[in-house]
């Protein structure tokens, strides 16, 4: 069984808890998943091996925090305390073996046209699984923000005044840090719904890059594992407490073009990508897209993603920002 690990807070303090059915068992004298793993990085050990060595002072049911019926609430299950912008949130695209024909019908002008997108599907079906210890070919990658923008389990994801349109996208994300040497370590992968503006970036492929510069959620368990084989799931959109859309979704190497070991290859073989004290929260691609079927969020929709061995179920509402008059943004000259 693997180890799984939340953050939460009460508003005064933190906290950090691995997960035991329905109790959350507070690790004494951790209050961040970041410091932890720092810690076991430098006492080289492994992170299950040295959370089943530390102490519990504390126990909490988990039902009522999950269901935002407590005082304590839950953070994102991992983040870099009071410096966001050291957590770096980046992702990679067309991975899936089920992703490629919603991007080419996204993107195509007619429906036999080879797209951009779906020249880059080929080549990773083609290269992107060399196998191990080699180098493939590079997926699509795109970079989404900083620590700022992820979101917690049960809060909003916003859609900004200025977007064009917000939906879901059920994601697993690698969480990794970069060690004092700059080393990338792996500390486990989380659910994440990665949340996008398909409407924009169907007006032109190149509008991709745009397209990605909104929150995110993550959690909310990080689950301490290297297994990445085949993670099944299900993702819905609930409407006025009722299920509006929901498809079975399919990640893990199996399910994808590329090995995981390709992916972070090409990821972390950027220098800018191994500052040492650095946070990495990389999603790894998505398979199945309510926007693919015609439907468009509203404000009060809820998101759900979940995958079997994942923990319990990311939700979020969707939050639209009230309409105002696009403002310029002005720069101020200090010439």
């Amino acid at each position: 069984m693997a180890l799984h690990l939340v953050q939460l807070t009460n508003g005064v303090q933190r906290r950090v808890a691995r997960v035991d059915g329905d109790g959350l068992m507070c690790l004494s004298n951790i209050s961040s998943v970041y410091d932890l793993a720092r810690d076991c990085v430098r006492a080289r050990r492994s992170l299950a091996v040295y959370v089943e060595a530390l102490e519990v002072d504390a126990t909490l049911r988990y039902e009522p925090i999950y269901c935002g019926q407590s005082e304590w609430r839950l953070l994102p299950p991992v983040d870099v305390p009071d410096i966001p912008s050291r957590c770096i949130v980046s992702g990679t695209g067309l991975t899936h073996l089920g992703s490629a024909a919603s991007r080419q019908a996204m993107h195509a002008v007619q429906a036999e046209a080879m797209t951009d997108s779906m020249r880059m599907f080929q080549w990773g079906l083609q290269e992107g699984n060399p196998g191990k210890g080699k180098v493939g070919i590079a997926p699509e990658w795109f970079y989404k923000g900083t620590g700022t923008l992820v979101r917690a389990h049960l809060q909003p994801l916003e859609l900004p005044f200025y977007g064009e349109d917000g939906g879901e996208e059920a994601e697993v994300a690698g969480i990794y840090l970069i060690d004092d040497e700059g080393m990338p370590q792996r500390l486990g992968f989380t659910a994440g719904n990665e949340f996008s503006d398909h409407v924009f970036e169907k007006k032109n492929y190149l509008n991709l890059a745009g397209s990605k510069l909104r929150t995110c959620a993550l959690g909310p368990e990080l689950v301490v594992t290297d297994d990445f084989k085949r993670v099944p799931g299900r993702v819905s959109i609930e409407r006025e407490g009722k299920e509006l859309w929901s498809a079975a979704i399919d990640t893990g190497e199996e399910a994808m073009c590329h090995s995981l070991q390709n992916l972070e290859h090409h990821h972390f073989k950027f220098e800018i990508h191994r500052i040492p004290g650095d946070l990495h929260v990389h999603f790894l691609g998505a398979a199945a897209l309510s926007f693919s079927n015609n439907v468009s969020l509203v404000d009060g929709d809820w998101m759900q993603v979940a995958f079997e061995g994942f923990g319990r179920p990311l939700r979020n509402p969707l939050r639209v920002a009230p309409p105002q008059r696009d403002r310029l943004i002005t720069v101020r000259s200090l010439a």
